[in-house]
């Protein structure tokens, strides 16, 4: 036997790897397992060009656990290592200056950053381990089995031994008293799912039972079954991203979006493979699911792996917001493994594969648009939020996304803005030559102005989701010489400003005599009182609410600053319009009888009320007790 010393320019590289890293000690499992993959795939390697001339055999990895040895046991049938290969690759650590460089950077670099980017991938096991052992046989003809050993200090011992025969490496690990958790099965399956469940090579966890046909028939025709014993394979080396989309049919997309998330039910909408090698290599796939109109933060997210091994599932920051709302892996060997999200966002290769995946995205919708209109239409309402999102914050996006969007009328047509504005700049064009877009929140509580709106000809959109301030605002921006107005916001005739003016029944004296009335009806601070020159088929009164008010304050509740939070923040306004023109107004003016006058004034304004939602309690209760005593 003989002994050595850790080449490293600190003697406290052990406890600096274990402090600093300790929030996210869970990932030793994965560097070494990611380690005896490596070693696995450079045998099929040298095997196919014939350097390595054996049967390779079975080569799945092993993961054991030893609760009374407390040890965790890491097993592969690689290309093993000899004494020499050991000293140089594990005894001699890449890491200059390593205490100096985690001081500098401590507060720059995120807590859970992962050792393998300084070339610590192995000793990574010290994180949880009092001492690592090494058994190893290389394949190389006439080699000598050799065991390695250190107990976390930078002494080491290394010795030639007889009693490993096989090809390969195992690692043993003998687990810290304060890092026991880690000899629960049910920890080590869970890790192994979460950082290996898509590795090339199979990995075996235990066995598990199972049922297998013994080829018999029973006195009733059917299959006789077994129960018998099999290897516990936690991770699936073949996944679908890894394969070329000729090869894959819809159901295996399919089955693929329920192996990654065994919680849902719903079938993804669509999907979008990822094959790109040039100029960096990228692969993936993305599943559109049903959105809902809230914009929620997804609980299943979109997981990023690099070379099959799972990075992260935290990819906010790393690709652009709105593709959060997606499913599905993106995999890349260009995106670095073992380093923090902050050292991930600053990355040029992830900048550059973050704008590839809007691309692709983008193309792919735009795609489905040209090749089945009518099968887009069907899933716009549940991709929507997500388009919005993405025309609002990305600009490249929209520079596509613009061509395909869809605008829904209030009775259920669909149209790109291109289509829309042809069909409406005739009739919908104001005085000033801005074309105006109409459109309503709620199709059930906007009923009176849509109707109102319809009977002059006009169309009005559906922009019901809570993205629709912000985007209509991002439109505004962008398209040249249009406006969006609720139809709510004025009357009718004021919603596009023509040059047509209605004259009207009352003088302005006659207004000014009837207006305390109405104004006692209703509070003074929420209310202004306003006479327009409408149409007597028009309500007798109507409650507006100004555009820009509402829209700050609908824009304010999905987050904003400045003008906005302060606007958003200012109780409700509205405008009590009243219809001179319509016969009820002259005959609250003629009443002579004062309590039926205020009576008529009240009931026309509660009627108000009532079309907007606005009536509620007491005011409701005497509205129905007043409209029975007219009655």
């Amino acid at each position: 036997m003989s002994t050595g010393k850790i080449n490293v320019q600190t003697e406290n590289i052990f406890p600096i790897i274990k402090k600093f890293l300790y929030s996210d000690n869970e990932i030793f499992l994965r560097e070494l397992v990611s380690n005896a993959t490596d070693a696995t795939q450079k045998l099929k390697a040298l095997a196919s060009i014939g350097e390595a001339k054996m049967e390779l055999g079975d080569v799945k990895i092993e993961v054991e656990i030893d609760k009374a040895a407390k040890t965790i046991t890491i097993k592969d049938k690689g290309i093993g290592m000899t004494k020499e290969e050991i000293e140089k690759y594990i005894a001699q650590i890449a890491f200059s200056g390593a205490e100096e460089f985690v001081n500098k950077y401590k507060d720059k670099v995120d807590k859970n950053v992962v050792i393998g980017h300084f070339g610590l991938g192995f000793y990574s096991a010290f994180m949880v381990a009092k001492k690592v052992e090494i058994f190893s046989l290389s394949y190389k003809e006439g080699s000598k089995a050799v065991r390695w050993e250190c107990d976390g200090s930078p002494e080491y011992q290394i010795e030639e031994i007889s009693n490993k025969t096989t090809r390969g490496t195992n690692i043993v690990l003998h687990i810290a008293d304060d890092c026991e958790e880690y000899l629960e099965n049910s920890k080590i399956e869970g890790l192994l799912k979460k950082y290996c469940k898509f590795l090339p090579v199979e990995i075996k966890f235990g066995t598990k039972k199972d049922w297998e046909s013994t080829g018999e028939k029973d006195d009733k025709g059917e299959d006789k079954r077994k129960e018998v014993e099999k290897d516990n394979i936690i991770n699936n080396p073949n996944p679908a991203w890894t394969k070329k989309p000729i090869d894959l049919k819809e159901e295996d997309y399919k089955a693929f979006y329920h192996e990654l998330y065994p919680m849902q039910f719903e079938e993804p909408l669509f999907h979008i493979h990822l094959n790109v090698d040039y100029p960096f290599n990228l692969t993936g796939i993305l599943y559109f699911p049903k959105l809902s109109n809230k914009l929620e933060m997804p609980k299943d997210r979109i997981q990023l792996y690099s070379n099959q091994v799972f990075v992260t599932d935290n990819v906010e920051n790393i690709v652009p917001d709105f593709l959060t709302l997606l499913r599905g892996v993106i995999d890349s060997p260009d995106i670095p493994l073992n380093v923090s999200r902050s050292y991930l966002q600053a990355d040029g290769n992830v900048k550059k594969i973050s704008g590839h995946i809007t691309k692709k995205v983008a193309d792919k919708l735009e795609e489905i648009f040209k090749k089945d209109r009518a099968e887009f239409e069907k899933k716009w309402d549940d991709i929507k939020i997500f388009v919005q999102y993405g025309v609002i914050s990305d600009e490249k996006f929209y520079d596509k996304a613009i061509k395909f969007s869809l605008v829904k009328t209030t009775d259920g047509a669909y149209h790109t803005f291109e289509e829309f504005e042809t069909k409406v700049k005739p009739i919908q064009t104001d005085k000033d030559k801005k074309l105006i877009y109409l459109y309503a929140t709620n199709i059930a509580e906007q009923h009176a102005y849509i109707d109102a709106a319809k009977s002059r000809g006009y169309e009005v959109l559906l922009m019901d989701t809570m993205l629709d301030p912000h985007y209509i605002n991002h439109l505004e921006s962008k398209l040249k010489d249009i406006s969006f107005v609720r139809v709510d916001a004025d009357t009718v005739d004021k919603l596009i400003k023509k040059d047509e003016n209605t004259v009207s029944k009352l003088s302005e004296d006659q207004q000014k005599q009837i207006q305390p009335i109405i104004e006692e009806t209703v509070s003074k601070d929420q209310f202004h009182v306003v006479f327009e020159n409408l149409s007597e088929t028009d309500a007798p009164m109507l409650i507006t609410r100004p555009e820009f008010m509402r829209r700050m304050k609908d824009m304010n509740q999905l987050g904003g600053g400045g003008s906005m939070a302060f606007m958003g923040n200012m109780p409700d306004m509205y405008n009590l319009v009243v219809n001179s023109n319509h016969p009820l107004i002259s005959r609250i003016l003629n009443e002579s009888d004062d309590s039926k006058k205020k009576n008529l004034a009240k009931q026309a304004t509660d009627l108000a009320l009532l079309s907007q939602g606005l009536l509620k309690g007491e005011g409701l209760t005497k509205f129905i007790k007043r409209s029975v005593e007219l009655i």
